[in-house]
This record gives structure tokens, sequence and C-alpha cells, in this order.
């Protein structure tokens, strides 16, 4: 059981999180926290950028009521700015949005108008300090990301497969892509922290085929590593069976059913994990109440696979599944850029 307590090395951490997305002496920084967020995350962001010099202010929301028929996990789709004009203005005249939100603000309705001001959002996910501390901001992500990315910008079409029968076929042509770069310089662009994803929301109609989840992928909504195979079949972006026996089949066919909603079955956003320093068996060695699955998400040589929104698809939705898969080959145009689990040299 970890200790909420605050220690020096940890505001050494986010010191060197705000130096790499540029804060300077007077930059006027929020603390976009809500009545739920983890505390001591909040104290750490504060200490952290007065320390640099920065004007730094907090913005608590009250954590709305719960609408959704089922707990709602992971989703990057924070609820909780309700879309008060004052807090969204205070927001859009901001230098920098420190998200400390329990969702995060990534697919939230309000971000394209604070990103659309100039604004810049980092995303500090939901996870103790002390994973916070063992992936710290890494500069030397950057390149390797921006790399990704313009494969992805480049590529028609991105294919992924695995020894376990995955065959996914996914087209890249009106795409929306990106890449976690786990830094945020540029006016109107966000990031996470930690970072390392290279990533995009597919256009509609783009995403066909089967994913195999194997034993030991993983369920980052359940925080669970999978004991037995599921079989997803998917056909023009929408998971059309989920095929498997056992308990983690199970469970995803009840939280998928529970939403009521055939929105969330369908395609979130697809990519890859480029992080070293996250690690795949890290999931076991931390409580639940501990993390929110950032790392699990960035792994290197994953192949990460989403259902729920997909705004560029018109997809609304807070149904949602983030599953990192291992041992895929993924491909762009016919050129890999994973290799059974495992980043080309270009790209590691």
């Amino acid at each position: 059981m970890l200790v909420d307590r605050i220690e020096a090395k940890w505001i050494d951490t986010f010191e060197a999180a705000f130096r790499l997305c540029e804060v300077s002496a007077g930059d006027e920084v929020t603390i976009l926290s809500e009545s739920q967020s983890r505390a001591i995350n909040t104290h750490l962001a504060e200490l952290a950028l007065l320390r640099i010099g920065a004007r730094a202010f907090h913005i608590i929301m009250p954590t709305p009521p719960q609408s959704a028929p089922v707990p709602v996990r992971s989703t990057g789709s924070s609820v909780a700015l309700q879309q008060v004009q004052p807090v969204l203005a205070a927001l859009k005249a901001s230098k920098l949005v420190v998200d400390l939100t329990v969702e995060g603000l990534m697919h939230s309705d309000e971000t394209p108008a604070i990103l659309g001001a100039g604004s810049r959002i980092l995303y500090i996910s939901n996870e103790h300090p002390e994973a916070l501390e063992r992936m710290a901001p890494d500069a030397g992500i950057i390149p390797r990301v921006l790399k990704g990315r313009s494969m992805l910008q480049g590529a028609k079409a991105m294919h992924v497969t695995s020894a376990a029968g995955t065959d996914l076929a996914i087209g890249l042509d009106g795409a929306r892509i990106g890449g976690n770069l786990g830094a945020t310089v540029a006016p109107g662009s966000l990031a996470t922290w930690p970072g390392g994803i290279c990533s995009c929301f597919p256009a509609r109609g783009t995403v066909t085929g089967v994913l195999v989840l194997d034993e030991g992928d993983i369920n980052i909504t359940f925080k669970r590593y999978l004991e037995k195979p599921i079989r997803l079949v998917i056909e023009k972006d929408y998971v059309t069976a989920v095929e498997g026996k056992g308990t983690d089949a199970d469970l995803m066919r009840a939280y998928f059913e529970a939403w009521d909603d055939p929105e969330a079955y369908g395609t979130s956003h697809v990519g890859w994990g480029m992080n070293h320093g996250a690690r795949w068996e890290s999931l076991m060695l931390y409580d639940k109440g501990d993390i929110n699955g950032i790392e699990s998400r960035a792994f290197a040589g994953n192949f990460l696979f989403s259902t729920g929104a997909n705004p560029f698809a018109d997809r609304h939705t807070l149904g949602h599944f983030d599953l990192p898969v291992r041992g895929c080959t993924i491909t762009l145009d016919g050129t890999p850029v994973v290799v059974d689990g495992k980043l080309v040299p270009e790209l590691a």
C-alpha cells in the first residue's frame, strides 16, 4: 500500500514534466481538478509550478452525479466541466492547463474550444505519484513518436496480425492522426503524462476484421489480465461478436450490454505503444486504486485497440474499452512498425 505523502522527489518529477512543456516564470497556469481528483497530485503540481515561478491557480469542479448504468473507467472523456462558461473562459486564457480531472479532457466536449483558443493541456493521468515518478518525462520519446506519427500520416492503411489469430484491416483515409508526446509545447496541443503512443481515430466505416485478445493481454477498463482468449469480430468499425468462454469474455459481454448503446461497440482509436519505461507486468504490482492504466496503454510494442467514443466518426458514448494486445505485427501500407510485439529499429 502506497502512502499519500508529499515527497521532494515527486516535486522534482512534476517540475521536470512542466519544464519539458516549457513552463517559465510568470506563465499563468491553471491546475484543473475535481472533488474526486487525487489530492496529492494537485498539491505536487502546485508546488512544482511555484518552484518554477509560474503564476499557478486552482479550478476545482464538483464531480458530477453519475448518469451511467455501470461504473465509468478510463474513458478520457471527463464531464467535470459541465459547460460552465466562466471556467471555460479561464481555461482558454491560460498558457497551460494542468488537467488533473479523474478521467481527463482528451475526448471531452469542451476540449476543442480550449485548444482552439490557443491554450495547451497536459493531462496527468490519475496515477499514484510513485508510478508517475517511474515513468518520468523523457525528451527522448518525442522524436520517436513524431517519426511514428509521420509514418501514420503518410499511410493509407494499417494491417494488424498475430499468431493468436488477429487479422484486422484499418483504413487511414480521413483518420485523425495523433501521437502522445508526453509533453505539450505548441499552442493548441494536448499531451498526457506518461507519454509514448502513436494513435489515430479512424474515419467511419474503415475498421474490419478479427482481433484476438490472448492470455496475458489487458483489459484496462477492468484493470485485469486476460486468463482466456477472446475473439472480437469487427465489421465496419463495430464489434458484432464477442466470442470466448470464461470470466473474461463474460465480463466484456456484460459491460458492453449494460450500456444499451450501439455506439459503445464502435471503434474509438487504434495505435501502438512506444514507451520503453512502461511495463506490461506493472499492473500486477499496484492496488487498483493506485493506478489508471496509462502505463498499460503505452508499453513499447503493444497494439492498442479501443472501443467507444470517436468524435471524428461522430460517435459519442461513455462506454469504453482500452485493450493493449501483445505479440502483434503492425504494418502501414505493408511497411512494418511493430513485428511480433517489438518496435522496428527505426522507432525503437
